[in-house]
């Protein structure tokens, strides 16, 4: 559940796999919503409450949201009404809009993000399985972004939740 970074499969059922010189021009044309799926870092446990606490900044393919943390193989039900809300307000409740899901290289949040987004019903869904790392490794631009608002904090699995 919590071990992301593992090789994955080609395709994701119901997605059509994508590259980047199609991420590419969709980014520039608009036609796709572009999500970074890629976690958030947690804040320290161990940090007091009062500390200032500055994650690392994310590298992203401009124009990209990012929407951590909903890719992980069982999502708790605040970031399933997250995720599913997230989507609503992107596509406009366009569930026909090409959605574009990345994360890293042999990285199984954007598989789980697009998969689930199949289910819930989205027709145009992309896996971009280079990632932001591919799109860095063609060359390309990445941008810094910030999570999107009104995330929950975390969705690490309970210990006894099974796969």
């Amino acid at each position: 559940m919590s071990d992301y970074r593992a090789p994955t499969p080609d395709s994701v059922p119901g997605a059509a796999t994508v590259g980047t010189e199609r991420v590419q021009a969709m980014a520039k044309s608009g036609e796709a919503v572009l999500i970074d799926v890629y976690p958030a870092p947690p804040r320290p446990a161990m940090l007091p409450p009062d500390a200032v606490w500055m994650p690392k900044t994310r590298g992203t393919i401009p124009g990209a949201v990012w929407l951590p943390n909903v890719g992980y193989g069982v999502l708790a039900d605040d970031m399933d009404r997250y995720f599913r809300d997230s989507l609503e307000r992107l596509t406009q409740g366009d569930r026909g809009r090409p959605i574009v899901f990345f994360c890293e290289p042999e990285c199984w949040m954007s598989w789980n993000a697009a998969l689930r987004a199949v289910r819930y019903g989205y027709g145009a869904v992309q896996y971009y399985p280079e990632g932001a790392g591919g799109w860095a490794a063609a060359g390309l631009p990445l941008e810094p972004v910030r999570p999107e608002s009104n995330r929950p904090e975390s969705n690490r699995p309970e210990p006894d939740e099974s796969p």
